[in-house]
């Protein structure tokens, strides 16, 4: 189990090395084009999403369909793990912890966290709830699998599927479920940063229906 002081490690890590992590455990080398050259810098890019229409598991065990019972209508930050990585996706998770203590009180309500794990054969629930120990206080965030099929497809659908673990970058979607709005958010990403989409987003929200009423109360 890592502790909160080796996360913090390896998030300085991490902004003072980009991707250039020091590697144990799993090997994360597809983090780099593998010729020797750093990945790019953290980056964005708005994009459209397909949610696959399966069923995946959550820590609990609870069986869930990712669009209908999670992200429905509401403000999401999605990120993809998986627990056996203890380079690169533990500073994913740490991010998206830094996210759920700034949204306070939004985290359950009005914004809904989750993450996938891209390593379905090993992460089951109970080891994505061990896992999930280390990163989340609150409700409001998800750690989902499933069979690799149902995974796989999720993977696919979200744009990001890897057919080697040590391929898949590190990502963090945030988008709107009710407008369909979506950005990814490539390498480690400033939390403030994901906040502030967030709140973006939320934005749109108020302004979309401020105008919707003031069109119905014209003449």
């Amino acid at each position: 189990m890592l502790d909160r002081c080796r996360l913090f490690s390896l998030c300085l890590l991490a902004a003072g090395c980009g991707f250039a992590q020091a590697h144990g455990g799993v090997d994360h080398s597809g983090h780099d084009d593998h010729s020797g050259h750093t990945a790019p810098a953290a980056h964005q890019e708005k994009t459209s999403v397909r949610f696959a229409d399966v069923q995946l598991l959550d820590q609990n065990g609870m069986p869930v369909r990712l669009e209908k019972d999670l992200v429905a209508d509401r403000l999401v930050v999605m990120g993809f793990i998986y627990t056996s990585c203890t380079t690169v996706c533990p500073v994913v998770s740490s991010i998206m912890a830094k996210v759920q203590k700034q949204l306070g009180g939004r985290v359950g309500d009005e914004v809904q966290l989750v993450s996938i794990s891209v390593d379905p054969q090993r992460d089951d629930s109970k080891r994505l709830q061990d896992y999930a120990k280390a990163f989340q206080v609150g409700p409001g965030w998800s750690w989902l699998t499933g069979s690799p099929y149902a995974v796989n497809e999720t993977l696919k659908g979200l744009g990001s599927f890897s057919a080697n673990l040590s391929e898949h970058p590190p990502l963090i979607l945030v988008g709107d479920g009710r407008s369909g709005k979506w950005t990814r958010f490539y390498g480690f990403t400033d939390p403030a940063l994901l906040v502030s989409e967030i709140d973006r987003l939320s934005a749109r929200r108020v302004h979309a229906k401020h105008t919707a009423i003031a069109q119905e109360v014209q003449p």
